[in-house]
This record gives structure tokens, C-alpha cells and sequence, in this order.
């Protein structure tokens, strides 16, 4: 008996200081994000809107901050119940926990595990900013946030990455958050602007992007932070798989991005830096989920996968008729689904888990599995969220007025203009601020 123990021992998990220090770099990684998306979103809107559309990203800093650390850890990763939910008392707060305890057999602490999943919960609803741009109230859009992350969040996130998390246990591969991040986050979307309608003007006015730069800033950014946001959801790199999914994020991201910019220049004659940067963060979005089940060859056709879908899916609002400003659902719930169902093709069965995909002889089983995780995530999140947005707007309402939001959404919630045009200098403040229409911009005038 005293063996057994003492091999046990020796068997159980240490803290490793090298595993720690690189799970902090990646939360800090994954933190960088969200300034990075409201600089991508905020390029891509106009003028009267760029500070409401960073701020909309920002607020979810403070708001899901709070939260996590009161109730939304324990809720997401606490003690499983019934298979739906967590609840560990210890988790409030996060007042029970030890600084050196270990996060469930790995080889560092939970303060770090818990602070790098808080950087997903905050990314994930500002994701969903982007479709609502130009018209949402700025107070409903923080209850929102504050509902959201409450009732559809932090229940997924269990059930995605819980331990007990039904869909976790019936074996969906999700790496880094094709389900629980992307397609609730588009899904979401989806369900908000169909309850608040369009913007004014929609599909009448030109609403092209008033600064590209800003949006390749942005998109840049993104893609570094991507790296911990990938590479750290392995919670350390001790047997390399973690290296595996770094290589694969910056291979689909590449493949991607090219693949838009060959459609674009098919399809509408040019290659523009909007796409660039709209392929990259479909190459993302896709390798997210299926990174670490797939080889480098995989993650290429992957990318190119999506780069091609998502670039044709941002269109499909013009034909539909749904108003996504910044085209969430085109990339963000496109992409997820694309990224979450091709691991049932691409999956080698030898990188993060045994699971083969169709292409490596695994048969339909795990595409199976990964339809049910995508449809089931899609449809709560899409449902919850139409029925949040409807319950706002009947109440505190969620849209600003008319005139409002043909003023500019800027200084009416913010009271603050993003650019001085009268300083020395500038210029006087009635010269033309727009930007040349670009290929991109002027071909969805055409597909609209």
C-alpha cells in the first residue's frame, strides 16, 4: 500500500513554472484581442460611429471582468450539473482557491487557467458587436452583454469544455472555440438584428469603411493575439501539440487570406486590403476548432475552404435582406461552422486525440458528432439571444432614434467625435472625409 502511494505521488502533477509563465503570456495574448477587434471593427464603420463601435468592444473588458470573477467561472467550469451547467462554491469569487492549486491534472495553478478562459468570455460577445453597428443604445448593449455572457456563455463554454459538459463527454473536438466563441458569437448575432432590424438606409446609402488601415491594424493584431488564443488552449506544450496548433493557425490564416483575395480578383476584379484582412480572420475562425486534430496540408485546405465560402457568405445579407453591418454571421458563424464540421474530414487521429476523420479513415462518426455540436450551439445561441434583444427592446428599448442615428451615433452616446478636422492644419471641417469606394465595397452595391 505504501508503494501504491508514494507511485502516486510521484505520478501527480507539478507545478511547472515554464507552462505558467507561457499560459500568461497567451492570456495576455488573448487580452490584446479585444483592443485589436475594435480597432478592426472600428475601421470598417463610418466616421459618426468609430467610437461607439471601439467602445462597444471595450465595455465587455470591464463587464465580463466582473462577472467571471463573481459567478461566470464556477458557472462554466465548476463541478458538473447535469451535464448543463457547473457550480463549484469555491469558484466565487474566486475566493476558495489556493495559489498554488492545480487546475484539474495539468501542471498550472487554477488563477491561471481561470484568467486565460476569462480573455475567451470577454472576446465572445464583443464578436457580436459587429453586426449591431451604427444604431444600438450603448446602455442596452452593456445589459445585454451582462445577460448574455450569464445565460448563453457560460452555460456553452460548460458544455463545450466543461468537465461533465454534455458535448464535451459525447466527444466534439473543439480546440480553441469554433463552437463555444464563433458560432454563438455569429449565431447570437443573427438572432439580435433580426428582432432590431436595419440600419437607416441600409442597402440605399454608401457605408464603406473610413479608415482600411485601421482594419489592417486591427487584423494584425488579431492574428498575433490568435497565436495564445490557439496555441495556450492546450495548457502547455509538453508534448507538442501545442507547437502543432501554433504552425496550423498561421498556415490556414495564410491559405485563407490568399484564397479571398483569388476570389475577389475572379469575382470583382481586384484584390483589396478589406479582403486581406477579412480572409485572414476567416483562416482564423476556421483553424480555431480544428488546429489541433489536423496537419499543416490539412490546415491549407481548410483555408482555402473558408477564405472562399466566407468571402461568398458576406454577400448573402444583400440577398436575404438581414442587416450584419461588419459581416459577423459571414465570417464569424460561417467560418465556425466550416472550421467545427471539417474536423470530421481532416482529423489524422494523431495529434490531440485518437479521432480520424472521414479522410483518414475514421468513417462519418466524428463528423456526426460535430454536426450535433454545431447545430445544438447554433440554434440555443441563436433563440436566447433573438429573445434577449426582443426583451430589451420591449422594455428599455435597444435602438437609438432615427435622427439619431443619422446625426451619428458617436456624439449622441459618447458625446465625442473620433477626428478634429478644424485643428491647425486639418483642414476645415466640411471637406469630404470618405474614402474611394474600394472593388470589395462597390461589388456589394452591385450584389445589393
Amino acid at each position: 500500500m505504501a508503494s501504491a502511494i508514494t507511485t502516486l505521488a510521484a505520478d501527480a502533477p507539478t507545478l511547472s513554472a515554464a507552462n505558467t509563465g507561457f499560459m500568461l503570456i497567451c492570456s495576455a495574448l488573448v487580452m490584446l484581442m479585444t483592443p485589436g477587434l475594435a480597432f478592426f471593427y472600428g475601421g470598417m464603420v463610418r466616421v459618426k460611429s468609430s467610437l461607439n463601435m471601439l467602445m462597444m468592444s471595450f465595455i465587455s473588458l470591464g463587464i465580463v471582468t466582473i462577472l467571471w470573477v463573481l459567478y461566470g467561472f464556477s458557472l462554466a467550469f465548476g463541478a458538473d450539473s447535469g451535464s448543463l451547467i457547473g457550480w463549484t462554491s469555491d469558484y466565487v469569487g474566486l475566493s476558495g482557491i489556493g495559489i498554488t492549486e492545480l487546475w484539474d491534472g495539468y501542471t498550472i495553478p487554477v488563477y491561471v487557467f481561470a484568467v486565460f478562459q476569462l480573455m475567451f468570455a470577454i472576446i465572445t460577445p464583443a464578436l457580436i458587436s459587429g453586426a449591431l453597428a451604427d444604431r444600438v443604445k450603448f446602455s442596452a448593449w452593456a445589459l445585454f452583454i451582462t445577460l448574455w455572457v450569464t445565460i448563453v456563455y457560460f452555460p456553452v463554454a460548460h458544455w463545450v469544455w466543461g468537465a461533465g459538459g454534455w458535448l464535451f463527454e459525447l466527444g466534439v473536438i473543439d480546440f480553441a472555440g469554433g463552437t463555444a466563441v464563433h458560432i454563438n458569437a455569429g449565431a447570437a448575432a443573427l438572432g439580435v438584428i433580426l428582432v432590431i432590424g436595419k440600419r437607416v438606409g441600409f442597402k440605399k446609402d454608401p457605408m464603406r469603411p473610413h479608415s482600411l488601415p485601421l482594419v489592417m491594424l486591427g487584423a494584425g493584431l488579431l492574428w498575433f493575439g490568435w497565436f495564445g488564443f490557439n496555441a495556450g488552449s492546450w495548457l502547455g506544450n509538453d508534448d507538442g501539440v501545442g507547437a502543432v496548433m501554433f504552425v496550423n493557425t498561421q498556415v490556414a490564416t495564410a491559405a485563407a487570406m490568399l484564397a479571398w483575395l483569388g476570389y475577389e480578383k475572379l469575382r470583382h476584379g481586384s484584390f483589396t486590403t478589406l479582403g486581406a484582412a477579412s480572409g485572414a480572420v476567416a483562416g482564423l475562425v476556421a483553424i480555431t476548432p480544428s488546429g489541433g486534430s489536423c496537419s499543416p496540408l490539412g490546415a491549407i485546405a481548410i483555408g482555402v475552404i473558408a477564405g472562399v465560402v466566407c468571402a461568398m457568405a458576406v454577400g448573402l445579407k444583400y440577398k436575404f435582406g438581414y442587416d450584419d453591418s461588419l459581416d459577423v454571421i459571414g465570417v464569424h458563424l460561417v467560418g465556425g461552422v466550416l472550421g467545427s464540421l471539417l474536423v470530421g474530414l481532416f482529423a489524422t487521429g494523431g495529434v490531440q486525440s485518437d479521432a480520424a476523420g472521414l479522410f483518414y479513415g475514421g468513417g462519418l462518426e466524428q463528423l456526426g458528432k460535430q454536426a450535433i455540436g454545431v447545430f445544438s450551439v447554433l440554434a440555443y445561441s441563436l433563440v436566447a439571444s433573438a429573445v434577449l434583444a426582443f426583451l430589451l427592446d420591449k422594455t428599455i428599448g435597444m435602438r437609438v432614434s432615427e435622427d439619431d442615428e443619422v446625426s451619428g451615433i458617436d456624439q449622441v452616446e459618447h458625446a465625442e467625435t473620433a477626428y478634429d478636422f478644424s485643428g491647425a492644419g486639418g483642414g476645415s471641417s466640411s471637406r469630404s472625409t470618405a474614402v474611394p469606394a474600394t472593388a470589395a465595397a462597390a461589388s456589394k452595391k452591385v450584389d445589393a
